[in-house]
């Protein structure tokens, strides 16, 4: 809390700054003369011990009604200065010893003077003491201990200064006097417990709205500031509001708020140049506007603004305007955009830029647009009857049916759904929501509810029709999408065929003629063998192919290879496959050693890569001989440094019983004469699934031969019949039973009607492959392409390659002996750089350490999650399954085939379209499978050579660990950065927060040696603070702000539409 002001005369003064860091300086002031002379205050006493200082310095701060967080800066003071505060405190209160410093004095004063009504008895001197007494109440209650104001509420003194308010007489009511009564109720305001009890006082704020009444400028405006202020607090603003009713029959007021236009108008006399009044009541005007139910319900706005306009507020504020005084201004300009976004939010409702609140016509002409063609247009047609026929004569009461259906429809517009009314209730007792309730008749409730229920069936059964027809031209769509798909694909493949068959043609032709010529020649030593050329496999004419071939003929050229150099590439000549091969390990020069650290390092667990599996590898090209001459070795070792110490661095069971449960619901169901001969639970099983299908059974029969062609089978349904194929037995037993066919159950029906379809299994069969054919694929062939893409990215991504490079220059430089001098390591050995910790700080790892060098040196490695984007669709192909995939599908397609022999093989039924379909379909299954087929060899030879890219086995590595270990290092690489980025903000942070907290401590340095400098030691408390903020108008300031954002997009709106008024004034 701030300072307090010190009563009297020649009393000291404490300035705490509580939101400084410096310990605050205890002074006393001198009010001799004009100016104000500081000094030191010293304490006269010895210092007690510190824990009895404690008690008696948290008896004073109790007293001092502060804040938690100013009670906590007290307590952090020094003992010294605790206890100069303690000794200029206990000081004062001796001075202040007297009549005057209890409670009881001011309230016997206070009813004496109530007592005495009127002024005309008194002098001059007699009034200026009750004024001086009343001032010194209130500078109490400001600046005397917390239990004085207690004491003061104890005693019920708030009670006595209502009483004086009601009960003083004209002159008193326009005297200082009233004044300084106001005065008193707002210091007992600003302590926290003493504005609790004024809200809570059954009628405080309407004896304060009552001084409205005076001609005492200064008086309005201090209620004026109160009665705004409380608009402020939670619960106030309804409270304000039923204190302007209370003054609306009080001061015999036509309408509420009329006496507040009035003095809002007024220019003549003492009026003529006050503006602080204006001011005043413009802020009280936009706090009861803008506070309360205003700040969310645009309705409770227009409601309440609308009582102003009709009072003709809107010429005044154009007049005020001549006055250009920039706080009132400010007071104007938020009414006036408040009220235009407003009134532009409501005309949006109406699909209007404006709706003229004065034109009659047009607010008739809008709410019967918005009626017409509804269930309440008749109600309005009788609202406006039953107006023509209400009485109405020029004198009389008559005026008040019309006041009655005003308020009616304010409490219907205004009322919450609770029955809660924001606004002070015009109507007692009257609930909208309890009227409607009762006007509602529950047979009609009852009757629209079946209709609705009836409606909603049918338009579910029309939109089931329609989903249906949807399917239907889906699949034809998508059949006929893949079919075209599948000749282009076809013509392509042929064509390259074609091309492929011509040229090996051609060769085998070339090869002939010279086979003819060479077995003409004798080789010496004998005669002429195929095996020569490599044609092992075979004899004969067979092997003389397989030597001819173009692979059999490159590998017994001549050609360079590369000899598996750490450093680079040595071309060398290899005779053929029966050369003999290098001896293991074999360099064509010494392997370069890398630099070695000073110190001991933490090692990087890393797995190198045998020497003799470099040949071929990624790591032939790398060369981190290029790295150690940008990194800083320096820093890396002081980094990882083995001995430096730590220090700062910056679901079946359930569907199981559910089918239990309505096996045994419907098994209760079946009719006593029904045949049946199959199971009890399959037959009850049965029904369920033909009860969901809702199809006949010859709707059925006509799905199966025609192959579903007009999709009246999902293939859910198709999986559910396949476990209610007719067996032999229950075959057997229908057959026995065929001429009681019409007493049949629905299930044995349904069996026996299948049983007659031949093949019916394989034919379902084949049904449910065909629809789930074109969705297995759909599945596969993504995990396919995963890989292939993958593979593709680890082998082109240089981002990587260069990534690699770095790490074997860390792990070389960090790791010594055996584990170092390293060619290559094995990948799953980026997975462990994070395990290495900084030997500063435990939460850096090599990992942020890596990644921050990177970002320095090497900013396109940065690239790397966007070169390696697929790896995360790869990790997650499994090898295995994904060839069990393909198996599934390939005995799938073999099954169709069989079954598709076997029917061209049968007599065709009328209808069955079997034949015609299945041949289609396996025409283009098969293309696609063999596309499938093709993809897979090509993503497997991809990855195979993606993993000895890497020095990786290749019969041991499986796809969901290669592109794993590289996923997880990216996971890991993305983690780092974010913390490296967490650390950096962190570390921007703390240094923003100490600029800020020096320049906060500058200021508030300048604003206590501002506070000292005044003549008037008087300090304010909260509800001062929030009476100045709405003086000035900031406590707008945030929605006026916002208001003018809007300011010129409304202005734009308000242009474009068919009115004439401007956007900041209307005119009443």
């Amino acid at each position: 809390m701030a300072p307090r002001k010190r009563s009297g005369r020649g009393i000291s003064f404490i300035f705490c700054c509580f939101r400084s860091s410096d310990h605050p300086e205890i002074t006393y002031r001198l009010r001799n003369d004009s100016s104000f002379a500081l000094q030191t205050m010293e304490p006269a006493l010895p210092m007690p011990p510190v824990e009895e200082l404690d008690v008696m310095f948290t008896e004073l701060v109790d007293e001092l009604d502060l804040t938690d967080k100013h009670r906590e800066a007290m307590f952090a003071l020094p003992a010294e200065k605790k206890w100069q505060i303690y000794c200029s405190k206990k000081k004062d209160q001796e001075e202040n010893k007297g009549a005057t410093s209890w409670p009881e004095f001011y309230i016997d004063q206070l009813n004496s003077m109530a007592a005495r009504k009127s002024l005309i008895a008194l002098e001059k001197e007699d009034e200026e003491e009750r004024n001086k007494t009343i001032e010194s109440l209130k500078t109490a209650l400001r600046t005397k201990p917390m239990r004085f104001v207690t004491r003061f509420i104890d005693l019920d003194g708030l009670s006595c200064i209502l009483n004086f308010l009601k009960s003083m007489d004209y002159e008193t009511a326009e005297s200082r006097i009233h004044t300084s009564l106001i005065g008193c109720i707002k210091a007992l305001m600003n302590n926290s417990l003493g504005r609790a009890h004024v809200l809570a006082h059954s009628e405080s704020i309407n004896v304060i709205a009552q001084s409205l009444s005076t001609e005492n400028i200064k008086t309005k405006v201090a209620v004026l500031e109160i009665m705004g202020a409380v608009c402020l607090v939670p619960g106030g603003h309804k409270k304000v509001l039923e204190a302007m009713l209370h003054y609306q029959k009080y001061a015999s007021e036509r309408t509420r708020f009329q006496t507040l236009i009035n003095d809002l108008d007024k220019s003549t006399g003492r009026y003529r140049d006050e503006v602080n009044l204006k001011t005043a009541i413009m802020s009280f005007i936009n706090a009861v506007l803008s506070q309360g139910a205003g700040v969310e319900s645009l309705d409770f706005r227009l409601h309440l603004r609308y009582e102003f306009l009709m009072l003709g507020i809107q010429p005044v504020i154009d007049k005020l305007r001549e006055h250009e005084n920039s706080t009132l201004d400010r007071h104007l300009d938020f009414f006036e955009m408040l009220r235009n976004e407003d009134e532009l939010e409501f005309a949006k409702r109406f699909e209007l830029v404006h709706i003229d609140t004065k034109s009659a016509t047009q607010m008739f002409e809008l709410t019967r647009k918005r009626l017409t063609h509804t269930e309440a247009y008749p109600h309005f047609m009788s609202i406006l009857h039953h107006c023509l026929q209400m009485p109405y004569k020029r004198s009389g009461n008559t005026v008040q049916y019309w006041l009655l259906l005003d308020r009616i429809v304010q409490q219907i517009v205004i009322q919450s759904d609770k029955g809660q009314d924001p606004d002070a209730t015009p109507l007692e007792n009257f609930n909208i929501k309890n009227v409607v309730r009762m006007l509602v008749n529950e047979n009609e409730v009852k009757q629209w509810k079946e209709q609705a229920e009836k409606m909603r069936k049918e338009h579910s059964e029309l939109q089931q029709k329609l989903e249906k027809k949807e399917r239907e031209c889906d699949a034809k769509a998508q059949e006929k999408e893949e079919m075209m798909q599948t000749l282009n694909k076809m013509k392509e493949k042929l064509e390259k065929e074609s091309t492929e068959h011509k040229q090996v043609k051609q060769q085998v032709a070339d090869l002939t003629a010279q086979l003819h010529e060479m077995s003409r020649v004798r080789a010496p030593g004998g005669f002429w063998r195929p095996s020569c050329l490599g044609a092992e496999k075979g004899s004969g004419w067979e092997g003389i192919q397989a030597a001819a071939s173009p692979g059999a003929l490159l590998n017994s050229a001549f050609f360079p290879i590369r000899a598996c150099h750490p450093r680079g590439v040595v071309p060398l000549r290899v005779t053929g496959p029966s050369s003999p091969p290098l001896p293991e390990g074999h360099l064509c020069c010494s392997p370069w050693r890398a630099s070695l650290p000073t110190n001991a390092l933490k090692s990087f667990n890393w797995s190198k890569l045998p020497e003799n599996k470099l040949a071929g590898t990624v790591w032939t090209e790398i060369d981190d001989a290029k790295v150690f001459k940008i990194l800083d070795l320096e820093d890396l070792e002081r980094t990882f440094s083995a001995y430096q110490r730590q220090q700062d661095f910056f679901v079946n069971n359930n569907s199981r019983q559910k089918e239990d449960a309505i096996d045994d619901t419907l098994s209760s169901r079946h009719k006593v004469k029904e045949l049946s001969v199959i199971d009890g639970r399959r037959a009850q099983n049965c029904n369920i699934l033909l009860s969901r299908l809702k199809l006949s059974n010859e709707e059925i029969k006509r799905a199966i031969l025609t192959m579903d062609e007009q999709e009246d089978l999902p293939k859910d349904m198709l999986e559910q019949l396949l476990k209610f194929v007719p067996e032999k037995g229950d075959i057997d037993l229908l057959e026995e039973h065929k001429h009681e066919l019409d007493r049949m159950a629905k299930a044995d029906r349904f069996l026996f009607e299948m049983s007659r379809i031949n093949h019916y299994q394989q034919r379902l069969q084949s049904l449910y492959f065909k629809k789930k054919f074109a969705e297995r694929v759909a599945e596969v062939k993504p995990k396919v392409e995963a890989i292939r893409a993958g593979s593709r990215a680890v082998l082109q991504s240089s981002s990587l390659q260069q990534l690699l490079e770095v790490v074997l220059a860390f792990g070389n430089y960090m790791n010594k002996g055996q584990r170092g001098n390293a060619f290559g390591f094995k990948i799953s050995s980026l997975n462990k750089i994070a395990d290495t910790k900084s030997s500063i700080d435990k939460n850096i790892t090599l990992l942020h350490y890596l990644i921050t060098i990177v970002e320095k040196k090497y900013p396109k490695v940065l690239r790397l999650h966007e070169e390696l984007r697929d790896i995360p669709q790869a990790a997650k192909v499994n090898m295995t399954e994904l060839e069990k995939e393909i198996n599934t599908l390939r005995s799938g397609l073999r099954a169709v085939e069989t079954e598709l022999d076997f029917q061209k093989s049968q007599v065709q039924q009328a209808g069955d379209k079997f034949v015609s379909v299945v041949s289609q379909f396996i025409t283009l299954a098969s293309f696609s499978f063999s596309d499938v087929e093709d993809l897979l060899m090509e993503a497997k030879e991809l990855f195979s050579k993606a993993v000895k890219h890497f020095g990786e086995d290749t019969d041991k590595m499986q796809p969901d660990e290669f592109f794993g270990i590289f996923d997880q290092f990216l996971q890991a690489v993305t983690e780092a950065k974010q913390e490296n980025e967490n650390m950096r903000r962190r570390k921007e942070e703390e240094e923003r927060r100490a600029r800020m907290e020096a320049q906060l401590k500058e200021q508030r340095e300048r604003e206590r040696k501002a506070r000292k400098a005044k003549e008037s030691g008087e300090e304010g408390g909260e509800f001062d603070d929030l009476v100045s903020a709405l003086r000035s108008g900031e406590v707008f300031d945030k929605d006026l702000s916002k208001l003018k954002r809007n300011r010129k997009r409304i202005a734009n709106q308000l242009a474009d539409g068919s009115r004439e008024r401007p956007v900041t004034k209307l005119n009443f």
